[in-house]
């Protein structure tokens, strides 16, 4: 695929260069529009005044979530089953490994490799220089329960250095939650944290309450751990909407049983199974997206990142919906879906306040999309990346000039 800038276009290795063409009105504050001209067509991006946003590569197929490991190279997994490594200045991506499955995200803890598939958790040895992993050289970790819907599973090293490993719930109300009454199969709906204490690896309930956490990370100054949620379909399209919020060990945040709605938390009849907790226990988001965003991979800008305007801020990556009205589903018209953008969750005082746009314009009026962000990752250099696996494969770069 070839970008095109309206006002100028260079290429280096491989590397295509958008930069912002500022416009005198309309702008939100803060961003600036640009023309971008991708295989004969013209779309107009918002990003922040300063910065640029590049094209870096292609070379991958469906990516999901990425990892920066601490030598610098990048690495990515896949809906396509791969998982990517990308050496600076990440214009290039090789197959590291491949998984029969759907190997969604990849984290380096010391020496090892963990591979967050849907049916288990894998780990390898991982060392600077290894380009090539091959399937024996991973073994098992622990099982995770998987089959039916949210087929994704992240995985995170907390700053606690323990493995945190978020999963969703099978549909929109199925009787399932992180907790030892519940059969292996059922225990989803929330994020674990891997008990390495005894002679055998043990997911341990963190938080629950979650249909499908798919972003979570830390913040760089509480420590605290957030989470993105997938609210569920059957509310209609704008309810309930979107959740962001605050999770701590043996949170319970409600869903499927309890949705929140119009500031209160509001029983689903979806589901007859007693709760497994009272409704005074959920713990409320602290911010929301519109319903049906899909929100994806988030990451806290840590101090020296970016510029001081987006330090302790998250940056959260929001797939988009399918259609919304008339009908809704896979045949609901496109121009009604949700659109896909990278979002700021606005920090004051150490909680979540208010979500302002970063990055937008992946989506024309008719409802086509030439890009889709799933994962999005602080680079050694202080700038953002991200992937996008809808319209656009590959991984993009957010750069401050100035």
């Amino acid at each position: 695929m070839f970008y095109l800038i309206r006002s100028f276009i260079f290429t280096c290795a491989g590397l295509v260069i958008l930069t912002a063409l500022p416009l005198a009105a309309a702008a939100p504050a803060d961003l600036t529009a640009k023309e971008v001209e991708i295989e004969g067509k013209r779309f107009t991006v918002m990003i922040p005044a300063g910065y640029e946003l590049e094209f870096l590569t292609g070379s991958m197929s469906r990516p999901r979530f990425i990892y920066f490991t601490p030598n610098g190279d990048l690495l990515a997994g896949s809906r396509s089953g791969k998982v990517y490594r990308l050496a600076p200045p990440y214009t290039q991506a090789e197959v590291l490994t491949k998984f029969a499955d759907y190997p969604h995200s990849v984290v380096v803890r010391g020496d090892t490799l963990y591979v967050a598939d849907t049916d288990g958790l894998y780990q390898a040895r991982y060392t600077s220089g290894i380009t090539r992993l091959r399937h024996k050289d991973f073994t098992l970790v622990t099982p995770l329960p998987s089959g039916g819907g949210h087929s994704s599973r992240s995985v995170g090293v907390g700053p606690d250095n323990r493995l945190y490993i978020g999963l969703g719930i099978s549909g929109n109300c199925p009787n399932e939650y992180l907790d030892d009454s519940y059969g292996f199969e059922n225990r989803r709906g929330g994020v674990f944290v891997l008990d390495e204490t005894g002679d055998k690896p043990k997911l341990q309930p963190y938080a629950s309450g979650l249909r499908n956490p798919i972003g979570f990370a830390w913040h760089p100054d509480t420590k605290f751990l957030y989470a993105n949620n997938n609210g569920p379909d059957h509310w209609g399209y704008e309810l309930p909407r979107e959740y962001f919020g605050r999770l701590s060990g043996g949170s319970f945040h409600g869903m499927p049983w309890y949705q929140y709605v119009d500031g209160r938390f509001q029983r689903d009849k979806c589901i007859r199974a007693k709760p497994p907790r009272p409704v005074t226990e959920a713990v409320p988001p602290e911010v929301t997206f519109d319903a049906r965003n899909a929100p994806m991979a988030m990451v806290f800008v840590p101090k020296g990142a970016m510029d001081p305007r987006f330090e302790g801020n998250a940056i959260v990556a929001l797939h988009g919906s399918w259609g919304t009205q008339p009908r809704g589903g896979y045949a609901g018209d496109p121009a009604t879906r949700r659109h896909p953008k990278l979002v700021q969750v606005m920090f004051e005082n150490g909680r979540a306040t208010r979500v302002v746009d970063l990055i937008s314009g992946f989506q024309l009026a008719d409802g086509h999309r030439w890009g889709r962000p799933c994962g999005v990752a602080i680079g050694p250099d202080g700038a953002l990346y991200f992937t996008s696996d809808g319209g656009t494969n590959g991984l993009f770069r957010l750069r401050r000039i100035n």
